[in-house]
């Protein structure tokens, strides 16, 4: 079924050559004096690249027959909703390709989008409403759904509920809790970050300092100095927990991420919803490199005036996961669904639209990526103590 993942894949098989560009541009040769290291123009250490470790990735899903054509699903989003360029609208490319492949009836669908600091009562409501107007399953967008899920899931033991990226103890049967390896992710455009900065001091911007984002700090930090431990990587909030417009103000995602790019960051990876919006425009600006999240948004048409300063995104598959649980509700099995989307399943990666991905660069990363799946490398989900 399309639920359950393939393994049919492509086994790589890299050598340790020169390092590249970025920090790593004016490394001479493999055979340096430095330990294992490679100085560069501007001071900042980098290490050779490494060799691959053998083994094999994950393919995309199998196609599938499963037919979800009699069920009715209802979306709650987070707040910035469909049209965000960023994590609700990975959602909702992942409702899309059921409607397309699935059979999913489009006038059985409904979408809701959550407000900027909405009470649990109004999350309630939401969730409610769907369920009482029979869509099942119903799928909340957001940790910050994860109690009021764990409340009307309970009032509905008959209808299925899904939360992305939530967790709360003592749920009832009926919620599926999909989660994400974002530092694993994070890691990998970390390494791209170190690769393609002359500066050495990259910046990360978070839209709100919870655990769930510091997961992507923590692994694109780890990536980063996995490549140039010398590297400084300066990271900001745009929010502070509780105030949950740290993901849908573009103007402050602006103001921080020039901040970054004040202290010398020439590239900045954010981790901030639609306020990632700002970032870009601070990076077009300020004439530095930007990397996405979520969507691959060099694609994405409501960020389209600064595709030219994305160099890549972090894709984090929740349009994947999303499809991934329609399927399972359609055919009554949820035991196809993996219990992270992490780099073995596809559920998180890079993407490399716009060609600033070159074929070198992207050695390194599948190299690392390979050590990752393989075990060989444990990223860190918290950010290491400044």
């Amino acid at each position: 079924m399309r639920f359950k993942r393939g393994v049919a894949v492509t086994a790589i098989a890299l050598t340790s050559v020169l390092s590249v560009v970025g920090c790593a541009k004016d490394s001479a040769s493999s055979d340096n004096p430095s330990g294992g290291q490679n100085n560069n123009a501007s001071g900042c250490q980098t290490v050779d690249k490494p060799a691959a470790a053998s083994g094999a990735t994950s393919s995309e899903s199998a196609a599938s027959d499963v037919d979800a054509s009699q069920l009715k699903v209802g979306l709650a989003f987070d707040i910035g909703g469909r049209g965000d360029a960023s994590f609700n609208d990975s959602a909702a490319a992942g409702l899309d390709q059921a409607i397309a492949d699935l059979g999913v009836k489009k006038e059985n669908t409904k979408e809701l989008t959550a407000t900027d600091q909405e009470s649990e009562d109004s999350k309630q409501t939401r969730l409610r409403q769907l369920a009482q107007e029979g869509h099942n399953p119903v799928i909340s967008v957001g940790f910050a759904y994860s109690e009021a899920t764990k409340v009307i899931a309970g009032q509905f033991p008959n209808t299925q509920f899904a939360v992305v990226d939530g967790f709360v103890e003592g749920a009832p049967k009926n919620v599926t809790f999909l989660g994400f390896a974002e530092h694993e992710g994070s890691f990998l455009v970390g390494v791209i970050a170190a690769l393609k900065s002359e500066s050495c001091k990259i910046g990360f911007v978070g839209g709100v300092n919870v655990p769930l984002i510091q997961k992507f700090q923590a692994g694109f930090e780890q990536g980063v100095k996995a490549v140039a431990p010398d590297a400084e990587v300066i990271a900001r909030y745009i929010t502070e927990a509780g105030d949950l417009t740290g993901f849908t103000d573009a103007p402050k995602g602006q103001v921080t991420a020039k901040g970054l790019i004040d202290e010398g960051a020439d590239v900045v990876y954010h981790a901030a919803g639609a306020s990632g919006k700002g970032v870009f425009a601070a990076a077009k600006e300020g004439g530095v490199m930007a990397i996405g999240v979520d969507s691959d948004q060099y694609n994405q048409a409501t960020v389209a005036e600064y595709k030219d300063v994305i160099i890549t995104s972090m894709l984090k598959r929740v349009d994947v996961a999303v499809f991934d649980y329609i399927a399972a509700v359609a055919a009554g099995d949820m035991g196809g669904l993996p219990q992270v989307f992490d780099l073995k399943v596809n559920g998180v990666g890079y993407s490399t639209s716009g060609g600033k991905i070159d074929d070198e660069t992207k050695e390194w990363v599948e190299s690392y990526k390979q050590q990752i799946i393989d075990g060989e490398i444990t990223v860190a989900d918290t950010p290491a103590a400044s």
